[in-house]
């Protein structure tokens, strides 16, 4: 007869060590129950159990500060930590001590029991032999508790000892680069850069240049050589945010070095070894676009290898305290006064649908901390600021008029020089920005004459062969009409 593994439960409160006795016994496992970590190591040192299931806050310690000391006692013993912290630091410190799973309290119970059979017959993972990467202390500002929160911990701290590429999907505003800095900072590549790049903000006759680099004299303007954010990324991580606008063209080029593991600049011959992990994000459906033949299915498959999917604000509606607890203490900490939301205030808040995510509601805090005297900030004041938040978002500050052509290119623009950080772009901007105006310009023009040459130059005030020039110099496709 084999005899039953014996598991020990150590948590301070005695309600969830009942029913772990009842569930596990009935599974036909052995349970022994303590409340201290004191009579838990006892126990482990005299080589008793198969299995540790420990909270993390115990009376006399932290069973998390105890997994080092079991792992190095017995390195073949599996411990599962539960806990009601339930933040990404204590799902990342359970991964980075060696725990075989992290599971947030309130817990599923058949969940749990079926972590603990895993636990019990799985074969020992790279990460649990070779022991995770130095602890990380630095507190991330991913905010909130909710259980789709815990789901995204939970990935986070599982992909701490590898070196896979990540795909975050999730609606504009989510914090999709704040987890891809997470998944950096507390990965084996976190002495080497984060480098992002956002595409949608890059324009398309740059993308290559951004993203491989290029040589001096490479294209008009480029009077020196430029690294590109694969290069300046080397040794660590390479977030390509929006990958969904990227090019069909540069998308085949991404995957050529995905691929094969190396790069050319623009206007260079030698082969750059690359050693990047990267991270992409998206808020659009990639399944979808491959499907209409926007977004290479094979690029999408090299890239979402470990899909994290970021739930909307309204999705988690129990985490916007939190939240605003934390953007009114930064608000604070920034120099504007310290204020408080009354209890009807942060009502109104959990009932808004929130079409703009955290980023909407932090720009919120934001205009209510600046804007009103008072200390206590009340539901009429939230309700109001909620009431012209889509006026703003629709109008200028100038009221009804429209956007300006000249706004509209500024707005772009600064969106691409904000993507580079502290950095600037590569030299030759002003000839290569011309040249991402004049295809659409020249196209639409095009349209609007249905393909006729001679009209599109007259409405251009060009000459017919600088047109004709400048059509197969850009690729542009013309299809004449009936009339032309």
């Amino acid at each position: 007869m084999t005899t039953p593994a014996t598991i020990l439960v150590a948590d301070d409160d005695s309600a969830i060590r009942t029913v772990l006795t009842q569930a596990l016994t009935r599974k036909g496992y052995d349970v022994r129950t303590t409340g201290n970590t004191a009579t838990l190591w006892r126990w482990v040192s005299d080589g008793d159990g198969d299995l540790v299931i420990t909270d993390v806050a115990m009376p006399d310690g932290n069973g998390l500060d105890l997994l080092p000391q079991i792992r190095k006692r017995r390195d073949d013993l599996r411990v599962i930590v539960m806990s009601a912290q339930n933040t990404l630091l204590t799902a990342v410190k359970a991964a980075e001590r060696g725990a075989f799973e992290y599971l947030p309290k309130p817990f599923d119970l058949p969940e749990l029991l079926d972590v603990v059979d895993r636990a019990l017959t799985a074969g020992r993972s790279r990460a649990e032999r070779t022991g995770a990467p130095p602890e990380n202390d630095e507190k991330l500002p991913l905010i909130g508790r909710s259980q789709a929160m815990q789901t995204v911990y939970r990935a986070i701290a599982r992909l701490t000892a590898t070196d896979l590429s990540v795909l975050i999907s999730g609606e504009s505003g989510t914090g999709k680069e704040l987890v891809a800095r997470a998944l950096h900072e507390f990965s084996k590549r976190r002495s080497g850069p984060f480098v992002a790049i956002n595409m949608a903000a890059i324009p398309r006759d740059l993308i290559e240049s951004e993203l491989f680099g290029h040589e001096k004299g490479a294209f008009t303007g480029a009077a020196t050589r430029y690294a590109g954010r694969f290069e300046q990324a080397q040794g660590g991580t390479l977030f390509l945010d929006e990958i969904g606008d990227m090019p069909l063209e540069a998308q085949t080029r991404l995957l050529r070095v995905l691929q094969e593991g190396e790069y050319t600049t623009v206007g260079g011959r030698t082969p750059i070894r690359t050693d990047v992990r990267i991270i992409s994000a998206t808020h659009r459906d990639l399944r979808q676009l491959a499907a209409q033949g926007l977004f290479r299915e094979d690029l999408y498959y090299r890239l979402n290898v470990v899909p994290i999917r970021l739930p909307p604000l309204r999705e988690r509606r129990e985490d916007i305290p939190d939240l605003v607890s934390h953007f009114l203490k930064t608000m604070a900490d920034e120099g504007l006064e310290s204020k408080t939301l009354t209890p009807s205030a942060m009502g109104v808040l959990q009932r808004y649908s929130w079409p703009g995510n955290v980023r909407e509601l932090e720009n919120l805090i934001r205009r209510l901390t600046a804007l009103y005297a008072q200390d206590a900030i009340e539901a009429a004041d939230v309700e109001a600021e909620l009431a012209d938040a889509p006026v703003a978002a629709a109008h200028n500050l100038d009221g009804d008029r429209a956007e300006s052509l000249s706004e509209t290119v500024e707005r772009q623009l600064r969106r691409y020089f904000d993507s580079h950080g502290d950095a600037l772009p590569a030299q030759g901007l002003y000839d290569r920005v011309l040249r991402e105006v004049e295809r659409p310009l020249i196209s639409l023009t095009l349209a609007a004459t249905n393909g006729n040459q001679v009209k599109a130059a007259d409405l251009l005030g060009l000459n017919r062969n600088t047109l004709r020039k400048k059509i197969r110099e850009l690729d542009i496709p013309v299809v004449r009409g009936l009339n032309s």
